[in-house]
C-alpha cells in the first residue's frame, strides 16, 4: 500500500467519512434533508481490493497503517454497506445507492462496467444544495465521455482509466498505454497529463491541493479519493518495500 501524505486538512478542515449512509435517501428526500441541516465537508476514501482485516485499527497483527488509522479515528463509521465481489459493481452502488444490477453493471470489463446514464450519482444529488465535488484516483464506471466523472456531477476529475493503472481491454475500458504506478499519466478534466511520484501519493497530493483551495470557501465540498492500491500488482515505493 502506498503512503498517505499527512495533512492537518484531514483533522481540521472537514468531517471525514469512510462511507456515506445518505445513499439510501436519494432524490428529493436527501436534498431536503441536506438543505435543512448543516452542510459538512465530505471526504470519502476508498482503497481498492482491500478487505476488512488488512488495517491496523481492525486488529491486523503485523500490517501497519498509521495514516489510515488516523483517518479511521477522525471519521464517521458506517456498518451497513455491503460490497460486491468486484470493484465496478461496488463503486456503482457507492455512487448511486442502488443495487449494481439496477445500474447496468455486472462486470469490470466488456462494456458491463459502464454506469447507466439514467442513474443519479452522489455528486449530482449534492450539487443542488451547493456542493462542489472532485474525484481523485480510480473511477471505473465508464471511460467514454458521457460516462466520465465530469459528466456525472464532478467539477474536478483527476483519474486513471479502466480498472487499474496500465490496464486495457479491447472494445472496453482502457488506461493510458504503458502506464505505470510510478509517474503515471493521469486524465485531468478530460486531458492527459504527466505526473511524477508513486500513484497513491500523486492522488492524495492532488486531492489535498484541491481541498486546501476549497476548505475556506462558503461552498461545501465533496472529495472522493479512490486509490488504485493495494490492488495487485503490488508495486510500492522502495522504502515501503524494504519495510
Amino acid at each position: 500500500m502506498g503512503r498517505m501524505p499527512s495533512s492537518t486538512c484531514f483533522r481540521n478542515c472537514c468531517r471525514c467519512l469512510l462511507l456515506v449512509p445518505l445513499m439510501t435517501l436519494w432524490g428529493s428526500d436527501l436534498v431536503n434533508l441536506v438543505a435543512a441541516a448543516e452542510r459538512p465537508n465530505i471526504i470519502l476514501v476508498m482503497t481498492d481490493d482491500q478487505g476488512y482485516a488488512p488495517i491496523g485499527r481492525h486488529g491486523h497483527p503485523w500490517l501497519r497503517t498509521p495514516n489510515l488509522n488516523a483517518l479511521y479515528d477522525a471519521s464517521t463509521r458506517f456498518m451497513r454497506f455491503l460490497v460486491s465481489p468486484t470493484c465496478s459493481p461496488t463503486r456503482s452502488a457507492l455512487m448511486t445507492g442502488r443495487h449494481p444490477m439496477r445500474n447496468g453493471i455486472t462486470h469490470t470489463i466488456l462494456e458491463r462496467e459502464r454506469l447507466t446514464l439514467q442513474a443519479t450519482t452522489l455528486p449530482q444529488v449534492l450539487k443542488p444544495v451547493g456542493y462542489t465535488s472532485a474525484i481523485f484516483g480510480k473511477w471505473h464506471l465508464g471511460d467514454e465521455d458521457p460516462y466520465q466523472p465530469q459528466s456525472r456531477g464532478f467539477d474536478e476529475s483527476f483519474i486513471h482509466g479502466a480498472g487499474g493503472i496500465g490496464q486495457a481491454y479491447n472494445c472496453s475500458c482502457a488506461d493510458a498505454p504503458n502506464n505505470s504506478y510510478f509517474d503515471p499519466v493521469i486524465r485531468h478534466n478530460g486531458k492527459f497529463i504527466q505526473t511524477h511520484g508513486f500513484c497513491t501519493d500523486v492522488f492524495f497530493t492532488a486531492a489535498l491541493k484541491w481541498i486546501e483551495g476549497a476548505k475556506d470557501k462558503t461552498q461545501p465540498f465533496f472529495a472522493y479519493i479512490a486509490t488504485n492500491a493495494p490492488h495487485a500488482p503490488f508495486h510500492a515505493p522502495p522504502a515501503n518495500v524494504e519495510r
